[in-house]
Order: structure tokens, then C-alpha cells, then sequence
């Protein structure tokens, strides 16, 4: 991504950045259903947002549609891909290959949207020297030699929790600035290191929760 963009969506407040990969989905379905243009109350109908907000979150990327004909699909969604940082390749390591690691590993799907992991780590002898994907499988403390050989610049966390932060703290002092945290423990980083969460157990909870409201 060009430094303008990095600055661009620095600036982008997070659900409008939660919204947009929707909006792109929605549009790259109707790029294959044939159409041209679209308006902010069709992206807004199927995403369940107010058309007002989807002109908002658009403006972010520098992308306004016209009057009566509304958004030109196709550059809408290079803009997006490119905002997004999907065109690009970001090289990941994914440190724990269980059920929900290997799955990832399976998941070509990522390098559609500019993530690829290049190398697996786990310490079970049954795993270690693997290949799931085309993936190879290191062994954990192999982690420092092969840091130098991919220069991967994110950290995929799908270790059991009780070691989510011993592994969290040997990615960062190998330098790596971006963490993707599957576990449902809080790592602590340091502050200049990025951090998403992902916790499946904790969209359970509010799914539950929200299936007992309406009971």
C-alpha cells in the first residue's frame, strides 16, 4: 500500500473500516452479476446500514458516485481492494497448527485479500515437518532461522491459551509490529505493536446471549 493510503486509512474511524469489506463483497457480486453502477441505498439495503452512513464510509476511500447513476462498480471495488491493503502481499507466520490453525492453513481464501501465510509452528512431534497446503510446519524453536529466511511481518496466534503470551512475546522480539490474536486471552504488547483480536468464543457468547433475549 502506498504511504498516502497507510496516512488515508490511519485516519478512518474502526467500524467504517468493519463496514467496508462488506461493501466489497456485496459489490464484487454484483460485478459478476454484470451490472455497472450501483447506489448507496442498494449497498446500504444489503448491508442493513442508512444509505447516508455508506456515503460517509465511501468518502473515505476518495471515491464519490454521481448524481441519479450512483457508484461505477468496478472502480469502486479496485479503490476498496487497493484502500484496503488487499492488493498487496502481507507474509504471516501462524504460530499453533490445531483444529483452528490448520484450518486457516487450508483457507486459500486469505490470499484474495493480500495474506499469505508462509510457514506454520508448533512444537507436537505428529505436526512438526508437515505440509498442510502447500504450508510447511516448523518446529517452534526453529522460529528465529526461519523469521530470517521468510521475512513475515505478521503473527497468527491459534496456540492454547495458557501459552498466548510466551508465544506472543518471543513473535515480538523477533521484531514482528502485527499480531492477529485468535485466542480469547488479552495478550499484552508493547504500545507500538498492532493487535486484532478474533475470538470466536466471544461471538458465541453475544450470539447466545442475544438467541436467550428473544426466547
Amino acid at each position: 500500500m502506498a504511504d498516502e493510503a497507510i496516512k488515508q486509512i490511519g485516519k478512518v474511524p474502526e467500524p467504517t473500516l468493519r463496514r467496508l469489506p462488506w461493501y466489497l463483497a456485496f459489490l464484487k457480486l454484483m460485478k459478476g452479476w454484470g451490472e455497472t453502477f450501483v447506489s448507496s441505498t442498494q449497498i446500504a439495503k444489503q448491508i442493513n446500514v442508512d444509505p447516508s452512513q455508506v456515503a460517509k464510509d465511501l468518502s473515505y476511500v476518495n471515491i464519490s458516485g454521481k448524481t441519479r447513476v450512483g457508484y461505477e462498480i468496478a472502480p469502486l471495488v479496485d479503490g476498496l481492494e487497493h484502500f484496503l491493503g488487499f492488493t498487496d502481499c502481507h507474509k504471516a507466520f501462524l504460530f499453533g497448527v490445531g483444529s483452528l490453525g490448520a484450518a486457516l492453513l487450508h483457507d486459500s481464501g486469505l490470499n484474495q485479500y493480500g495474506l499469505q501465510i508462509v510457514a506454520g509452528f508448533d512444537i507436537r512431534p505428529e505436526l512438526v515437518g508437515t505440509v498442510i497446503n502447500g504450508i510447511s510446519v516448523y518446529h517452534l524453536s526453529e522460529f528465529s532461522k526461519r523469521e530470517k529466511e521468510y521475512e513475515a511481518t505478521i503473527g497468527i496466534i491459534t496456540v492454547p491459551v495458557d501459552k498466548a503470551q510466551e508465544v506472543t512475546d518471543m513473535i515480538i522480539a523477533s521484531g514482528i509490529k502485527a499480531l492477529w490474536n485468535f485466542t480469547p486471552f488479552r495478550i499484552r504488547v508493547p504500545e507500538n505493536v498492532v493487535v486484532q483480536n478474533t475470538s470466536i468464543y466471544a461471538h458465541l457468547a453475544v450470539m447466545f446471549n442475544r438467541l436467550n433475549s428473544i426466547s
